[in-house]
């Protein structure tokens, strides 16, 4: 199968040669109609020329009206015209003295077309040597009845579209290749340009996603392509980093408690030991376990909604009590480090979500909440609408957020700088399983810091009446 390039070019020469043609044949026709028109019409002046120069009075002799030779100069109205008086069954009354002893055609189709009173003209393709035009018209108001018939040469006429069909024809070509030049030098230069983006995408990897496509330099269309590749480029080149990213942080999370699992049971296996001490040895693998249970559930919750299998149903709930059931969970937990969790229900709202996931991120927003809160403090929860959404907002008294933590903090695995330290525990999912959650709902969630101290995380969800 032909290259692209090729059927390209073929079809636009294609179309140049279909438009060339029949603007050729337009012009040829236009310029045969003229030349035809302007004959036909000089014949039919000299006929009314003629006409009007016969005598009035019946029975009166019929003659051509022809300047004697050597009396006067040659008209050129009447050169190279035969002239011929008839009468209406075809006898010839007079002619030109070019004619001499030759007779222009009258036949009865004419005769009877002439005694109708039409004017007619013809073409006589074998008369004489050359081809003539021949125009017979009917003389009214005659005592009987009497046609002028005048003849021309078409020979000129043929010459004339015989040289403007070289003429047009030269044009044609010309342009066709001029034009064929043109469209293959443009082809190759935008195919050209297509050529390299193809070959450079040929030589970008998984290793090399850092590399960009040649941008042409110009903004047109093929401008616009590279940039909306090299723009992809990017975004695979970030969804590259982060899952190499998340990979190398879940392979580091998963480890730490395996290794710990490991050596627990390494040690409890190397004498023998009391029923106690198997006891705590189990307990402290259960723990172990539960840690990586908790672990693998939140990887797997994260690429399911990543894939969009993990979404339940939406329907319409009713949030406040969500949200109070949700801080309620929390009262024991927060109590014992002295926490109290403020609950503002505000005015009910509803919202189209689904119970459970919005419930799960209700939970780690609280529990982060507890978790940074200084004993004594206060945790804020109120619930209001904005517009098509309903608000959620959890604040607490602690430490805040730090600026270099901010931009990144819900991004799987990142945890911040009191996290880093162990003040703490947790594996940094849990802010990111919130968004990717809320996210999936068409929500947001977003964190910053409070004026007189202490962290906000503000949870938008759609609103519903």
């Amino acid at each position: 199968m032909a290259s692209f390039r090729k059927r390209l070019l073929r079809v636009h020469l294609a179309v140049i040669l279909a438009i060339v043609a029949c603007t050729a044949l337009a012009g040829y026709w236009g310029l045969s109609r003229a030349a035809h028109g302007q004959l036909d019409a000089a014949l039919l002046a000299l006929a009314e020329t003629e006409m009007a120069m016969l005598p009035a009075a019946p029975r009166q002799p019929v003659q051509v009206h022809e300047v004697a030779p050597g009396l006067a100069p040659p008209s050129l109205t009447r050169l190279d015209r035969l002239v011929q008086i008839i009468d209406g069954e075809g006898r010839v009354l007079a002619r030109s003295r070019n004619l001499e002893a030759a007779q222009l055609p009258a036949s009865p189709i004419l005769l009877a077309r002439l005694a109708a009173g039409e004017t007619v003209f013809e073409t006589l393709p074998k008369f004489g040597e050359e081809p003539l035009r021949m125009v017979s018209i009917p003389i009214p108001a005659s005592g009987e009845r009497l046609a002028v018939q005048v003849a021309g040469s078409l020979d000129d006429v043929n010459h004339v579209l015989a040289a403007a069909t070289v003429l047009f024809g030269a044009m044609a070509l010309a342009l066709l290749a001029a034009v064929g030049l043109a469209g293959e030098m443009l082809t190759r230069r935008v195919l050209g340009a297509i050529d390299d983006v193809v070959q450079q995408a040929h030589s970008i990897g998984e290793a090399s996603l850092h590399q960009r496509l040649p941008h042409p330099g110009t903004q047109d269309e093929i401008g616009r392509l590279v940039d909306t590749l090299n723009a992809m480029l990017e975004r695979l080149e970030h969804g590259y980093d982060a899952q190499r990213r998340f990979t190398a942080d879940a392979s580091h999370e998963l480890r730490s408690p395996l290794s710990r699992l490991r050596t627990e049971i390494e040690i409890t296996l190397r004498r023998p030991r009391e029923a106690a001490e198997y006891v705590d040895a189990l307990a402290s693998c259960l723990d172990e376990v539960q840690r990586l249970t908790t672990l693998v559930e939140e990887l797997l919750m994260l690429t399911r909604l990543d894939v969009g299998q993990e979404r339940n149903a939406v329907e319409t709930i009713a949030l406040n009590p969500l949200v109070r059931a949700a801080a309620q969970r929390l009262e024991k937990a927060a109590a014992q480090r002295g926490i109290r969790i403020v609950f503002d229900a505000g005015v009910a709202v509803h919202a189209r979500v689904a119970a459970g996931p919005v419930d799960l991120v209700l939970a780690n927003l609280l529990d982060n909440a507890v978790k940074f809160s200084p004993p004594g403090s206060s945790i804020s929860v109120h619930v209001a609408r904005e517009g098509e959404h309903v608000l959620v907002g959890v604040s607490d008294a602690g430490p805040g957020i730090g600026v270099e933590d901010l931009p990144h903090l819900f991004e799987r695995f990142y945890r911040g700088a009191q996290a880093r330290a162990g003040e703490a525990p947790g594996f940094g999912l849990g802010l990111a399983l919130s968004q990717a959650i809320v996210h999936a709902y068409g929500g947001s969630i977003e964190a910053q810091n409070r004026p007189e101290g202490g962290a906000l995380f503000l949870l938008r969800l759609p609103a519903s009446d």
